[in-house]
């Protein structure tokens, strides 16, 4: 596929560089022009791709060369080609990856995509250094397309005026805007990042004050022609599987489960399957389907609510001795588990697995994660190796819940002692976070287990029938 779309990449000089509010103001202030902006995160990240999708109405969705090969990559990105701009919000620093050298980096991105940088730069506290560090960027990798400076938390107009000519002095890339510091940051964080888009209250208000503040300070003119000057790319964008037989599949989500790329549910769909949406936390019963899907989120912080819906922690334990797939990632097997402990209280959950799971204040795995599946399960083959990436502050208590594993990791942290996966029955709980298009086993195997089951309850005439 030959991929012209015009596409910018936002990156920083570090994590917490303004890039997000950047972006996201970016995203909601062209939107609100008529422009129709593709999003996508460099990286893993839920949470970024969710803000940027409640910005411009569209899915946002995950670049990351770890996570998904050169045709993954491209089907992804061409699900933006029908856009007037791909906006594209890195990760850390422009060329922070796994390595010295950078090797799965915003830059490595930017150059694999052929999409010009801009890059924000936190100035607190200086004013000529600045353009050091703009410089130095681009003498680390002159192919990188550095195209454009936008200065954050700019406190006074002199340190602007400063900034802006010892840049232009040095032969810099243009400055595209100048945002002020703020009193108060209208993006909610906590202990693993932002706020959701689906918690937060102020969504819609917080979206908007950031499109103010971008729309201000920030020549979107100039950052349009930038992205026009991306260079055209070849993806290789393989064909959709041909749908089977349907089956229906229940996607638990809700404010405690959020986590989940797109593309996850999209394979899913294309293979034959109905999605139906239900949530633990507004009392809903397990509905009638041949398989569910838990991802991450937040379960801890909804530990009660979850724990007083005993009615699906009920069904869906008695769901899985009838032989019901579940796949579930991350904040999944702790609902899954017998109880979850949180600031110190117990509480009841699904007890599917014999498995405690204790939160604790700092994170147990953090990044991505690798490991080769070694053990017989309903899901993966031995042998298989699976790519993915972690981020709990949850583990199992006491060392409990290794029996069973299925994984052994080479990288990363999953259960503990090098561990991950756990398969009972036909359920498969981890702490790895899977993207369909980078393991495509993924989806076949679950859509399938969801076709044998859907068999199986139709043999027995006190089962209704699923949707689909």
């Amino acid at each position: 596929m030959h991929f012209t779309t015009p596409r910018v990449v936002v990156a920083g000089l570090s994590g917490d560089s303004g890039k997000t509010l950047v972006a996201l103001g970016i995203a909601a202030a062209l939107k609100a022009r008529g422009v129709e902006v593709s999003p996508f995160k460099k990286g893993p990240d839920y949470i970024d791709a969710a803000w940027l999708g409640a910005a411009t109405g569209r899915a946002g969705r995950n670049l990351d060369t770890y996570l998904q090969g050169p045709e993954a990559l491209g089907q992804v990105l061409s699900r933006g080609a029908h856009a007037d701009l791909a906006l594209i919000e890195g990760n850390r620093g422009l060329f922070d990856g796994l390595d010295a050298e950078g090797t799965h980096s915003t830059a490595e991105l930017a150059k694999r995509i052929g999409a010009p940088v801009v890059l924000v730069v936190d100035v607190t506290k200086a004013t000529r250094t600045v353009a050091a560090l703009v410089l130095g960027c681009r003498a680390l990798d002159p192919e990188v397309p550095l195209a454009g400076v936008v200065l954050n938390n700019v406190a006074t107009a002199r340190q602007e005026r400063v900034i802006r000519g010892a840049l232009e002095g040095a032969g810099a890339p243009p400055v595209l805007g100048a945002v002020p510091r703020v009193s108060e940051d209208p993006l909610p964080g906590r202990h693993l990042g932002l706020v959701t888009a689906a918690e937060h209250p102020g969504t819609r208000e917080a979206i908007a004050a950031a499109a103010r503040l971008v729309e201000a300070h920030v020549d979107l003119d100039a950052l349009l022609e930038i992205a026009g000057t991306a260079t055209p790319v070849e993806l290789s964008v393989r064909e959709r599987p041909a749908r089977g037989t349907p089956v229906c599949i229940g996607v638990l989500r809700d404010e405690a489960f959020s986590f989940y790329y797109p593309e996850n549910l999209e394979a899913l769909e294309e293979l034959g399957a109905e999605l139906v949406t239900f949530s633990a936390l507004a009392g809903d019963a397990l509905p009638d389907v041949d398989a569910v899907y838990i991802g991450g989120g937040f379960p801890e912080l909804y530990a009660a609510r979850l724990a007083a819906n005993r009615e699906l922690r009920d069904s869906l334990q008695a769901a899985v001795d009838g032989g019901m797939p579940v796949y579930a990632e991350c904040g999944g097997l702790m609902y899954l588990a017998k109880e979850l402990v949180a600031e110190g209280v117990s509480h009841p959950m699904a007890g599917v697995l014999d498995l405690v799971v204790e939160q604790r204040r700092r994170p147990h795995g953090h990044g991505y994660a690798e490991g080769v599946v070694d053990r017989a399960n309903p899901f993966f083959a031995s042998g298989t190796r699976l790519r993915g990436h972690e981020f709990h502050y949850s583990r199992p208590r006491g060392g409990e819940g290794l029996s069973g594993s299925v994984v052994s990791l080479t990288r990363g942290t999953g259960l503990g002692d090098g561990r991950d996966g756990l398969a009972h029955d036909r359920v498969w709980a981890s702490y790895l976070h899977l993207h369909a298009l980078g393991t495509p086993s993924w989806a076949p195997a679950l859509v399938d287990l969801a076709r044998t089951h859907r068999g199986e309850r139709r043999e027995r005439p006190e089962v209704s029938a699923a949707c689909g």
